[in-house]
């Protein structure tokens, strides 16, 4: 290989560095103004402002809404993933489950309500929101749903009724209602358990 070749690749390689880095300082600030203004307030002179970089380089590397909202949902998610249900998933007694999920659930609920919040107040604004939340956490809740619906012995109308009150207790609104006023995230859990348990009968 000619040094002048290699000389090539090296440059290559330090504008690959250099685009990635710029493209991440993009999704950071995009990722704050949406934790903070929200998305549908979040401009594209903003982002631009707070990352350091010119609007038409922000478009170069996500050229429409739907773009920065894939690239920025995709490594928020990365950074902050819901609890993974293995850990209770194989808990046999339905109570236990359900009080170790909703704990584990309502613990992230914690860390991450300034987002959400943010995210699912501009959703009718932002369709792409709703496709995002359907690929993503509503998805997992429904998996989580489906663990902790299991071993109850309801059948009929009362396993409809479990199945309702569960999806409620996962639900973050509801969980962020109690968490508004001041409830403990225990008695959140004993609530939302006491509540299911009486569902399933």
């Amino acid at each position: 290989m000619s040094t002048e070749t290699g000389k090539r690749r090296y440059e290559k390689k330090v504008r690959a560095t250099q685009e990635q880095a710029t493209r991440m300082r993009i999704v950071d600030a995009a990722i704050d103004l949406h934790g903070t203004v929200g998305p549908a307030r979040t401009t594209i002179s903003a982002i631009a402002e707070q990352a350091g970089v010119r609007r038409a380089t922000v478009y170069r590397h996500f050229p429409d809404e739907r773009a920065l909202m894939l690239g920025c949902s995709g490594a928020w998610a990365s950074r902050n993933p819901p609890p993974d249900p293995s850990g209770w998933a194989a808990e046999p007694d339905p109570q236990v489950r359900l009080s170790a999920a909703l704990d584990a659930l309502y613990a992230w609920y914690e860390r991450v309500e300034p987002m959400l919040t943010a995210v699912l107040r501009d959703a009718d604004a932002m369709p792409i929101i709703h496709e995002i939340q359907a690929q993503g956490r509503l998805q997992y809740l429904a998996r989580v749903e489906d663990i902790l619906a299991a071993g109850w012995g309801a059948r009929g109308r009362a396993a409809r009724r479990l199945r309702a009150t569960i999806g409620l207790a996962l639900d973050f609104l509801a969980w962020r209602g109690l968490h508004e006023r001041g409830v403990p995230r225990a008695d959140v859990v004993a609530v939302m358990a006491s509540a299911v348990r009486a569902a399933s009968g």
